[in-house]
């Protein structure tokens, strides 16, 4: 296991714009998600998860994935991420970039660590969300889209409770085998902390070599979603998922609660004297512009307390 350094840099994958709408109980028109995606770019954000390619009747939030996409600034310094569930999302994600178009950069294959919550989440044991995914992974590879996985609900199950440290390393060893240009673990209903984050990564930093990047994604439904990413951080990892706002939570996990937030990451993160390349006040700035939009205050306590 390999520790990062104190004066290193990580990078931040804004999340907001999908996984931080797609639980939201009222319609983000395509406008306020496009403004919004806009100002992220602004403060620094230049990875962003931008949409999922699901039904609409199972995620109403996502209806507009593709007019979200034709509207996206045409940056070279920024990468879109589309959330693919199977192969017909990734013909959906190619399908955005048609015609010269810009559309998707990047894939986002997701397998569950569970068979209750992979059939719930997407129809999938996890036999089939092994093979469905390394179909996947070849197919967008083959097409010449980048392509990267995340094994969710890597740190517990609402349905099985505990999963198996073992059972996502077996996960992440069949997934490597595709050569991904990142693994992410992800703690999709927030009960992870931070001796089983030190311990999962620890095992997939040695089962991957430094072959392939490692990326977290902590929910913060307990309070320890932070505290995780420090642990993650030190496990190695420097690619974080994060939430403006603190926004998100999964449909189909029951009591599902938000990401950790973009702003109390990037304050821990520079106060550590760790580079990440977002500007704090612009961010805070951004989650009071769309607070005011849902007419609630949004969960980050940093934005909070300023």
């Amino acid at each position: 296991m390999t520790a990062a350094g104190p004066n290193s840099a990580i990078e931040l994958v804004e999340v907001g714009p999908r996984d931080g709408l797609q639980n939201e109980p009222d319609i983000i028109t395509t406008e306020d998600k496009l403004a919004l995606i806009n100002r992220m770019i602004d403060y620094g954000a230049r990875r962003l998860e931008v949409a999922s390619f699901v039904h609409p009747k199972r995620v109403p939030q996502m209806a507009d994935a593709e007019d979200v996409i034709a509207g996206l600034p045409d940056r070279e310094d920024v990468t879109y991420i589309g959330l693919t569930l199977n192969k017909r999302g990734v013909m959906r994600g190619l399908a955005t970039r048609e015609g010269g178009k810009r559309g998707i950069d990047q894939a986002g294959c997701v397998i569950v660590a569970s068979d209750t919550f992979g059939q719930k989440n997407q129809g999938q044991t996890i036999a089939e969300g092994i093979e469905e995914n390394r179909q996947m992974i070849r197919f967008a590879k083959a097409e010449g889209m980048r392509v990267q996985v995340m094994i969710s609900a890597a740190f517990g199950c609402p349905f099985e409770g505990e999963v198996k440290p073992e059972t996502v390393m077996q996960i992440a060893e069949e997934m490597a085998a595709e050569d991904p240009e990142e693994i992410a673990l992800a703690d999709t209903i927030g009960v992870g902390v931070p001796s089983q984050v030190t311990d999962l990564f620890g095992r997939l930093g040695d089962l991957l070599g430094g072959r392939i990047p490692m990326r977290c994604h902590f929910h913060d439904t307990r309070g320890t979603g932070i505290a995780n990413s420090w642990a993650a951080y030190q496990a190695g990892v420097s690619v974080f998922d994060a939430s403006l706002g603190g926004l998100g939570g999964c449909p189909f996990a029951p009591n599902a609660t938000g990401n950790i937030a973009t702003e109390d990451l990037i304050y821990m993160m520079e106060r550590s004297g760790i580079e990440t390349g977002i500007d704090l006040d612009a961010a805070i700035t951004t989650n009071h512009w769309f607070g005011d939009k849902l007419n609630r205050k949004l969960p980050s306590l940093v934005a909070r307390a300023a």
